[in-house]
């Protein structure tokens, strides 16, 4: 399948803020069931490998009828728990807008769904990763304000011409992310834990590295598209995640980062602290 909901300008149809009606009425019966195939396999094979905030969270997607989840029900109750909503957008947006949604608590999630011969990987962000893979991490209270802030630290990025380091710091911790937990490992990212298969590797792959979160490490660190990753990092709590994006000023950072290297996903640095 190849890559084809990347926009630069508005297709027909979508607001200027690049939100666009669900028109869930529109998804056919197909794709309702392939939702409902991709929901129950998932979310069962899930109970020890993800972690308790994201098994928690799973609930809201649990409606009142089966299909893809109808946002006019989804969002009053994401909203009651920790304020967020999710908008519908037609793909994958430019940075501003993204960053711009996150900072006022809107997720901006694809409004198309991977075809039914496509279920165990999707090459584009699609509906179900971002439903099923970053929803339940929003009805956590702690990590929903991380993302708020995150959207705020993108905003100031945009100005300092450092997006690029953002975008490593979304990868590794909002897809790719691991947190210490119960005296081991569990995923949280949206990437992981919409792939059974990426999950496994991660937690339980003797030639994965697993290091400890280091800010500046992870935003040097560049990442793998079609391959799982061969490098992943570990929070100790989603509070330190908090601290780290809200209380940190990143100018100095970036600067400092610009005049490094970019790391290879399976370089070894100095300083690297490996998970133990």
């Amino acid at each position: 399948m190849a890559i084809t909901h990347v926009y630069e300008t508005p297709p027909a149809g979508v607001a200027p803020d690049w939100t666009m009606p669900q028109h869930w009425h529109r998804f056919t019966d197909a794709e309702h069931a392939t939702w409902d195939r991709l929901f129950a396999r998932q979310s069962s094979a899930l109970d020890g490998l993800a972690c308790k905030a994201f098994l928690e969270g799973l609930d809201i997607l649990r409606l009142s009828k089966p299909g893809i989840p109808d946002l006019h029900e989804l969002n009053p109750r994401l909203e009651a728990a920790t304020g967020w909503q999710i908008v519908a957008v037609p793909g994958v947006i430019p940075n501003e807008a993204f960053f711009r949604h996150l900072a006022e608590r809107r997720f901006p999630a694809a409004n198309f769904l991977r075809s039914a011969d496509s279920l165990d990987y999707s090459e584009e962000p699609d509906l179900f990763h971002d439903l099923f893979g970053h929803l339940p991490m929003l009805t956590d209270p702690v990590f929903a304000d991380f993302m708020m802030a995150y959207g705020k630290a993108g905003l100031r990025a945009q100005r300092l011409d450092a997006t690029d380091f953002l975008g490593r710091l979304y990868l590794h911790t909002v897809e790719f992310g691991i947190v210490r937990e119960d005296g081991g490992l569990r995923g949280y990212g949206a990437g992981l834990l919409s792939s059974y298969a990426e999950t496994l590797h991660a937690l339980t792959s003797p030639d994965v590295r697993r290091l400890e979160f280091n800010l500046e490490r992870v935003m040097r660190t560049d990442y793998l598209f079609d391959k799982f990753q061969p490098t992943y990092f570990v929070i100790d709590s989603f509070d330190h995640l908090l601290t780290v994006t809200a209380d940190t000023d990143f100018a100095p950072i970036y600067q400092q980062l610009k005049q490094k290297p970019l790391l290879t996903p399976d370089a070894v640095a100095e300083g690297d602290v490996p998970f133990a």
